[in-house]
């Protein structure tokens, strides 16, 4: 079976991210003696200076893990919320009927800093010194710029030079976009980490009490007090006009990560998948494998025939429709019933030869479910660009600035295992505070502005995210970490995985290297919330007469090229013999793996 290559295999500890310096830097932690939550805390750090077009502190952090000796997985929310000011009627009244994917409107409380400070103080060992120390060190001594990094810089120039002045002048030294490879510096994110170093240190020796220090001079300190003054100014984003933002320091001074109960969903007499709960799109992998218990799944030579990939496709858009229709940031998500084998049970009846053309959702809770008046006047227009970047969502050649994601799983010799999806605070999405060195996040473009929807906006309110990282549990014990960015494909992708490991019985990095596929046949999370009924993107090496067959049952075939599509990561530890695995997506030659 062909693997671009090995899985890797060892007792002592495994990482496996989206950039080889994250990975590198985790696992020298755990080389120091650290745990699988030191180094997915150094990872993340890492992963908002290499790929600041991705992830950056100004983003957001949820982590699903479990931890050795402790009787459940859990998941750390560091998605923050909505400001106090971001209401339905102040986003109407500036005329807006979708908030914007770009500038400060977009804001939401940066939860990235306190997602991992508040994880690494509960589960970690290590200093806060100790884990910010290589991302320091990039940050100050510079580190080589990845090509889709200056692509993306490149092709937001204009945008930078006429409106967003700070960007350009953090982001395109000189005035003229960096060249892919080249070794660039953020010297003031570097000033800023050591600022809160500093206010850490000074609170004493103890390790818990210099994080508690650190996370007060960021809520409350001067790094509130920076995004209070620059969230006044107007900047130009995504509606054509300027606009202020509505973050505050009091916001931030009032909101904290926090800890959550997982979703726990059996899929077959062996494995269990976890999921964060409906504030993200994570159950829509579990409807996912409901619809698809006891279909026809199977794969040739680690390629998915085409009734695999049209029967995945299929569920994928009753799953993604109810996502629309049910999930949000409220209590009465009837999460239960939509991952309930008997509601997937009658939901698989809808599913036939025929690709289907329209958007599905069910009545989980016995209610007509609604959905937003901008998904009820049609689909819009979906641009879909096979030559971008990896298949993610991150600047499209039109120019829009959306942004993606970074992910990173860790397991170490203790039995603790780490799956972590960071994003947003992208570069190209909200004008960057000069003064810090980072932007803020634009997570709020998620909501909805129609009132009494399960996603609609609300000030103290999580946006429904595409963040989605992944635990499954063998026998009852944790046993595998994987994830991918990918915005709304992160869960068909990490779909594809799991087939191709599961039901193909490939391994780890066999899995991850196998054909993917996605549809676009719902709605967009990302401004301006398009999609394309009917759209199915594949990468080639399934073969022509895969995609013919797909053609044939209806669907609208995208070529994207043979390695395009994900950039999964997952770990393994195997409790019957103690052995650790990992595998790192080959896909754009970032990705990688290591352990011993």
């Amino acid at each position: 079976m062909f693997t671009t290559r090995p899985e890797l295999v060892g007792i002592f500890g495994m990482v496996a991210s989206t950039h080889w310096l994250a990975s590198s830097a985790a696992m020298a932690v755990l080389e120091d003696g650290g745990n699988a939550f030191d180094a997915a805390v150094t990872a993340g750090f890492v992963l908002q200076v290499v790929e600041p077009h991705l992830n950056g502190p100004g983003g957001e952090v949820p982590i699903v893990f479990a931890a050795a000796g402790e009787a459940a997985p859990r998941v750390l929310c560091g998605q923050g919320v909505a400001p106090a000011a971001a209401t339905i009627e102040h986003y109407r009244g500036l005329g807006l009927d979708l908030v914007p994917g770009s500038g400060l409107l977009a804001a939401t409380v940066p939860g990235a800093w306190d997602g991992w400070l508040t994880l690494l103080r509960d589960y970690g060992t290590k200093t806060l010194r100790e884990v910010l120390d290589k991302a320091i060190g990039y940050a100050r001594d510079g580190f080589p710029l990845v090509e889709r990094a200056a692509f993306t810089i490149s092709t937001v120039a204009d945008l930078f030079r006429e409106h967003w002045q700070t960007s350009a002048a953090q982001w395109m030294p000189g005035g003229a976009a960096p060249v892919a490879g080249a070794r660039f510096r953020n010297t003031k994110l570097a000033e800023t980490w050591e600022w809160l170093l500093a206010a850490a240190e000074a609170a004493g020796s103890d390790r818990e009490a210099q994080i508690e220090a650190a996370r007060r001079a960021w809520s409350q300190g001067f790094i509130a007090a920076q995004v209070d003054e620059f969230s006044r100014r107007s900047f130009r984003d995504d509606s054509g006009a300027d606009h202020a933002g509505v973050l505050t320091g009091e916001d931030m001074a009032t909101w904290e990560a926090s800890y959550e109960d997982a979703l726990c969903v059996d899929v077959d007499s062996s494995w269990t998948l976890v999921k964060a709960g409906a504030w993200t799109q994570g159950p829509a992998l579990a409807q996912q494998l409901r619809l698809l218990e006891g279909l026809d799944l199977s794969y040739v030579d680690g390629v998915p025939t085409a009734e695999t990939i049209h029967l995945a496709t299929e569920a994928a858009k009753l799953a993604f429709a109810d996502r629309e229709a049910w999930y949000g940031d409220v209590d009465d998500v009837p999460l239960e019933t939509l991952v309930s084998r008997a509601y997937a049970d009658e939901r698989r009846k809808l599913i036939t030869a025929e690709a289907s053309l329209e958007l599905r959702p069910g009545t989980p809770a016995g209610v007509a479910p609604q959905l937003a008046s901008h998904i009820t006047r049609g689909p819009g227009v979906l641009v879909t660009d096979p030559t971008g970047a990896i298949g993610e969502p991150t600047v499209a050649r039109s120019g829009v600035t959306r942004g993606d994601t970074v992910h990173v799983d860790v397991v170490d010799r203790f039995g603790n295992i780490v799956s972590a999806t960071p994003s947003g605070g992208w570069l190209q999405s909200s004008p960057t505070i000069p003064s810090l060195g980072f932007c803020l996040g634009s997570r709020a473009q998620m909501f909805w502005l129609d009132e009494g929807l399960p996603n609609s906006l609300a000030p103290g309110k999580r946006p429904r995210i595409t963040l989605s990282p992944s635990l499954a549990l063998r026998d009852g014990l944790p046993a595998l970490a994987f994830g991918t960015p990918g915005g709304d494909q992160q869960d068909q992708w990490q779909l594809g995985f799991w087939l191709a490991h599961v039901v193909g019985e490939m391994n780890l990095q066999e899995a991850i290297d196998s054909p993917m596929w996605h549809s676009n046949a719902f709605p967009s999370s990302f401004f301006p919330r398009a999609w394309t009924p009917g759209e199915l993107v594949v990468e080639s090496r399934v073969g022509a007469a895969v995609m013919d067959d797909l053609r044939s049952r209806g669907h609208s075939v995208v070529d994207a090229g043979p390695w395009t599509l994900g950039r999964m990561s997952a770990v393994a530890q195997d409790s019957r013999d103690g052995l650790l695995r990992a595998g790192a997506n080959p896909r754009g030659a970032q990705g990688y793996a290591v352990g011993r």
